[in-house]
């Protein structure tokens, strides 16, 4: 059934082109457990081919995942906090997920939000706890959409490579995740690794202003 729902997934962003990047990017930055690897990476080849432009599919990508954030981030925002506790289970946020996601930007803030776009699962998620803790709206369109749009375009530049070496996987989306996720590992743990640097970094430095402070 999963497979199945993968095909219906890959034909619709190849029959609607840039709207079908838009609408699944939107989806996948929702609760809806679509992987940005069956989107941008073949929109990204077909491009290659003269079908799309590369720079329109980045540019839907990133517009997409931003509008998906968004309707994450009105949601909480309106519904509020009884309704996240009360629901969240269901879209991926118990109670322990949201205090964590909560510390997290109350912390590291926009940083947190630009970091955890770049990340799988996070990216999912981040809309919600930074509806409920009231971020600007506008700085939080801002980040969601510059990192969103780095990942689709990170995503389109290794899919289309592989796809370019095994154009076999255009006819298996879930084979297709998978190898793309395996190109993608060293990125992602590069991106951490600079993201857990950069969190230290500053978590240290606010410790050693603190202390001056107490004293």
């Amino acid at each position: 059934m999963l497979h199945d729902l993968m095909v219906s997934w890959f034909e619709f962003v190849e029959r609607w082109r840039y709207l079908g990047v838009f609408t699944m990017m939107a989806l996948e930055s929702t609760v809806v457990p679509i992987p940005s690897e069956i989107i941008m990476p073949p929109a990204a080849y077909w491009a290659q081919q003269g079908k799309m432009n590369i720079w329109g599919v980045i540019l839907a990508g990133g517009l997409g995942s931003t509008f998906g954030s968004s309707l994450c981030y009105w949601l909480t925002y309106t519904a509020g906090r009884a309704f996240v506790a009360r629901w969240g289970k269901y879209f991926l946020l118990p109670p322990a997920r949201l205090e964590l996601a909560e510390r997290w930007l109350a912390q590291y803030a926009l940083g947190g939000i630009f970091f955890a776009r770049l990340l799988p699962v996070v990216r999912h998620l981040i809309g919600f706890p930074a509806g409920l803790m009231r971020i600007p709206f506008g700085a939080f369109v801002g980040i969601t959409f510059v990192g969103s749009t780095l990942w689709c375009g990170i995503l389109s530049w290794f899919g289309a490579r592989t796809i370019g070496r095994r154009p076999d996987l255009l006819t298996d989306p879930s084979a297709l995740s998978h190898v793309i996720k395996e190109d993608l590992i060293g990125f992602v743990l590069l991106i951490a690794g600079l993201g857990a640097g950069w969190l230290f970094v500053k978590w240290f430095g606010s410790r050693g202003r603190a202390a001056p402070e107490a004293t």
